[in-house]
This record gives C-alpha cells, structure tokens and sequence, in this order.
C-alpha cells in the first residue's frame, strides 16, 4: 500500500510524493515516487521525466502523511 507524504526539507520547497513504506527509526534515506510540488507542479531542481528520488533523511525536517481519499468517504453515525 502506497502512502502520499509532504516532505519538509530544510530551505527548501515542500516536496509531494508516494513512498511504498514509511521510514523506519534506522532507515538513513527515503524514496519518494513521482516527486512533485504540493500543489502539482514539477519541481525546478529534478528532471521532467524523474520517477524515483531518494532524499537523505539528514535533510528533511519533518514528514506528513496524507490521509486515503477512502478514508475521507466513510460517514460516521448521523442522528436526525
């Protein structure tokens, strides 16, 4: 299972991508799937045509994790 994360690197832009597994507490880097911009748009510093970036983790502040678009669609009890 994929999961969408936001990595915060320092000095840098925020960064959008997919990662296969989150990072473990020994892990030293983290491999981001089709990098790209929070909003969409490529990032200036990366080719176009990049699939796979690997980031030291030295580098990032800190990780978001984004939460299933399934998720979003369960509806809890509801009392009229």
């Amino acid at each position: 299972m994929a999961f969408t994360v936001i990595l915060h690197i320092a000095n840098e832009a925020s960064v959008a991508g997919e990662v296969d597994e989150l990072p473990k507490a020994a892990d030293t880097i983290i491999t981001i799937m089709n990098p790209r911009q929070k909003d969409g748009k490529d990032l200036h510093y990366i080719d176009q045509g990049t699939v796979k970036v690997i980031w030291p983790l030295a580098k990032v502040s800190f990780i978001e994790i984004m939460g299933d678009s399934e998720e979003e669609k369960i509806i809890g009890f509801v009392r009229e």
